[in-house]
């Protein structure tokens, strides 16, 4: 599946944007065509390209699974362009994605996806997700060790505790300075 995490459409411009850090009042993102870096306000419309789904007349199908699909129809190679006439654009989105529900997905929508991975493509961005198995290994049995840790800290001592400072401190007792 193609892997679009950190690639967003900014509401109101052009093209497409990919997060570079995070500023104090809002996102830094640079554009992936020409390379230019942006501050990004936090009341900006911002949508990630991983979280867009399209209506089928079954379930949502996620972007991503669309890309791919268009992806392995043209070997990575372009899509369609999205300047086409009507007809030919929902042809061509018809074989990518045949379930798609023709009521609520719109030519301008077909175009807008197809104007994206047009991008992508021709700037390089098309990557496939990684399997991330050994590494979920990994971190369930982190996890799992510190749960162990934790019980074993616990269960030195129960009615005192070690605060951040290392001084000791009852739990429990209230001291009021008064007798």
């Amino acid at each position: 599946m193609i892997d679009l995490t950190g690639i967003i459409s900014i509401s109101g411009q052009p093209g497409l944007y990919k997060i570079v850090a995070q500023s104090k009042n809002g996102i830094i993102v640079e554009g992936l065509s020409d390379k230019k870096r942006v501050n990004i306000y936090s009341s900006t419309k911002v949508s990630t390209l991983s979280d867009i789904s399209m209506f089928t007349t079954g379930e949502d199908k996620p972007i991503e699974e669309i890309m791919t699909a268009i992806f392995d129809k043209e070997k990575g190679q372009a899509a369609i362009d999205s300047k086409a006439d009507d007809l030919a654009v929902e042809k061509y989105f018809g074989e990518v994605l045949p379930d798609y529900d023709k009521d609520r997905v719109y030519v301008s929508n077909m175009r807008k996806l197809f104007s994206w991975y047009n991008s992508l493509q021709s700037t390089g961005n098309l990557k496939e997700k990684e399997e991330q198995k050994e590494g979920s290994e990994k971190i369930k049995s982190k996890s799992t060790d510190d749960k162990k840790a934790v019980k074993n800290t616990a269960s030195k001592n129960p009615s005192k505790t070690k605060t951040s400072a290392g001084v000791k401190k009852t739990t429990g007792v209230r001291k009021t300075g008064t007798a």
